[in-house]
């Protein structure tokens, strides 16, 4: 068509995908996988969501062998975690690979959340999550030798609590998922340091 002078059609209706995201942010739950390698060599899974709009993350599940099954029940688990926040949410955004299955959709569908698929190898589309994968590998997994599956549940049970309760977001006005935004800053307040997972993670307090 280019070669004969036909250009592509304009966009005739709908936002754009940037557009979408913004209006939406709301309601709208983002996973995804990424992998670790451990000291043996064998690699793990883990299964994280992502709220866009709070940037409260989920960490679901670390397992060797993602199964359909498997898969299915992390989705089954974060529903009732979500509890009666689940009305809150109607998108669902995750990527085209294979380890979503139609049971993994289904579990979402059913509480009247839409799947939404991002286009191939187009990871800017579900950037919020592919930013926490990011974090988590900067701040921890690239800082930490990985023994087992109980050591990365372990290591990755304690990020997560520091990401939701305490690590800023300038997203969120330098607060944190769960806490309000901080006090504005006195020159005479008395901070706290409170180490976690050996130090690699540090979190600060004004002392009462």
């Amino acid at each position: 068509m280019k070669r004969v002078g036909v250009d592509p059609a304009p966009r005739r209706s709908g936002p754009t995908w940037a557009q979408f995201l913004k209006a939406q942010a709301s309601g709208i739950l983002a996973c995804d996988f990424f992998s670790v390698e451990t000291v043996m060599l064998t690699r793990l899974y883990c299964f994280a969501v992502v709220a866009h709009a709070s940037r409260r993350v989920h960490m679901l599940g670390i397992t060797a062998n993602p199964s359909a099954g498997w898969v299915a029940q992390q989705a089954r688990n974060l529903m009732l975690d979500l509890g009666d926040r689940i009305g809150d949410f109607r998108f669902l955004i995750r990527d085209r690979d294979t380890k979503y299955t139609a049971l993994f959709d289904e579990v979402f569908t059913t509480e009247g959340i839409r799947v939404v698929l991002t286009a191939p190898q187009a990871p800017r589309m579900n950037s919020i999550m592919e930013r926490w994968v990011g974090s988590v590998r900067r701040e921890l997994l690239d800082r930490i030798l990985i023994l087992n599956e109980r050591h990365l549940r372990k290591v990755l049970a304690g990020y997560e609590t520091h990401f939701n309760g305490h690590r800023p977001h300038r997203a969120l006005q330098q607060a944190s998922p769960l806490r309000a935004l901080p006090d504005p800053v006195d020159a005479d307040i008395k901070v706290t340091r409170q180490d976690r997972l050996g130090g690699l993670l540090h979190e600060y307090a004004q002392v009462a």
